[in-house]
């Protein structure tokens, strides 16, 4: 029976992959990644005699139809994406068709491009006395967004943040920020975290848009911001010796 894989390929370390969706990708015998996105050294170690597609330049149905063709074929479908697939990764409408086909399938997850960002800055989303919530969105574009997930009514919490797809639209961003983070708030743009040619830009809201814009950064690119970029916070009560937990009782 053939079986489809959703797999997250991670932010673009080939490394940065999980063992168990490299594992699938080396023995697929059909593969479909997101080529615009996908860091090609990825697929590296696929069979030589699998069938490459890249989705890029395919519609949904273009896509469905290679499961289609190939649901009685006893096959191994890769479907690679880019970070992890449940984030911006339009997988439930491939999902849905696959149960309409009856086509079984599985979702292996992989390290989203906002958790690489934090990683490539050192940083941590959740510290004490800081941020104790992390906001995942966008701004909207050609793809809209519910009115109560607005950016402006979004940054009203000051929660650390993560917004993806929107760098190319950064001034807009700047503007919607500031009507609630000070701007001073220290905000970075990361262009394609964890790849060799990656690029890091830090600053506040003050002067991060003409950062970007002298470094022609318009795609592949993960804004944060907040005040887990700076470095005042609490330490953690996890080892604080003073904190009795199940496994430590306090000194």
């Amino acid at each position: 029976m053939t079986k489809i894989y959703f797999i997250g390929a991670g932010p673009g370390d080939p490394e940065l992959i999980t063992l168990k969706g490299k594992k699938i990708i080396d023995k697929a015998d059909i593969i479909i990644y997101a080529g615009s996105l996908v860091n090609p050294q990825v697929l590296g170690g696929r069979k030589d005699n699998s069938t490459l597609y890249n989705s890029a330049s395919m519609t949904l149905d273009e896509v469905v139809k290679v499961y289609s063709d190939a649901k009685d074929s006893n096959k191994i479908i890769a479907r690679v994406h880019t970070g992890d697939p449940s984030i911006y990764g339009a997988i439930r409408e491939q999902m849905d068709r696959c149960e309409d086909l009856k086509i079984d399938y599985e979702v292996i997850p992989g390290v989203s491009s906002f958790t690489a960002a934090a990683s490539v800055l050192k940083k941590e989303f959740t510290l004490p006395g800081v941020s104790q919530t992390v906001i995942c969105t966008r701004l909207e574009g050609r793809t809209a967004v519910p009115e109560d997930e607005s950016l402006e009514k979004l940054a009203s919490h000051k929660t650390s943040m993560a917004i993806f797809l929107s760098v190319q639209m950064m001034d807009d961003v700047v503007k919607k920020l500031l009507l609630h983070y000070d701007e001073a708030t220290p905000i970075a743009v990361i262009q394609k975290a964890t790849w060799e040619d990656e690029k890091i830009i830090r600053g506040t809201l003050a002067d991060i848009a003409q950062k970007v814009r002298d470094e022609d950064i318009r795609k592949t690119a993960m804004i944060l911001i907040g005040n887990f970029l700076g470095n005042n916070y609490e330490l953690s009560k996890l080892y604080d010796e003073k904190f009795s937990h199940e496994y430590r009782d306090a000194k």
